[in-house]
């Protein structure tokens, strides 16, 4: 079990970003949560098995069809032990 908080930029919000990766962690069995941030970026704290979150960071590379993703950061965490994956509003 591995902890990761990602932060993605680039036309990001009010794309969809947030409910597809929701759809997407549920798939991969990714634990967390993501939320829109002020500056205009996506925060996500995601925790899994290793070859999922690969997949995951992957695929947030990528991000859902109608989003341009320009940069993502990866920094590993403490585990919380999160028990889904959640969309957090402001």
């Amino acid at each position: 079990m591995k902890h990761l908080d990602i932060t993605i930029t680039g036309k990001v919000q009010g794309v969809g970003f947030r409910e597809t990766t929701k759809i997407i962690a549920n798939q991969m069995m990714v634990q967390g949560y993501v939320r829109n941030e002020k500056d205009g970026s996506v925060f996500i704290e995601a925790e899994g098995d290793d070859v999922f979150l690969e997949e995951f960071v992957n695929w947030c590379n990528e991000g859902p069809d109608r989003s341009r993703v320009e940069n993502v950061t990866v920094k590993e965490g403490e585990v919380k032990n999160y028990r889904n994956f959640e969309v957090l509003r402001k």
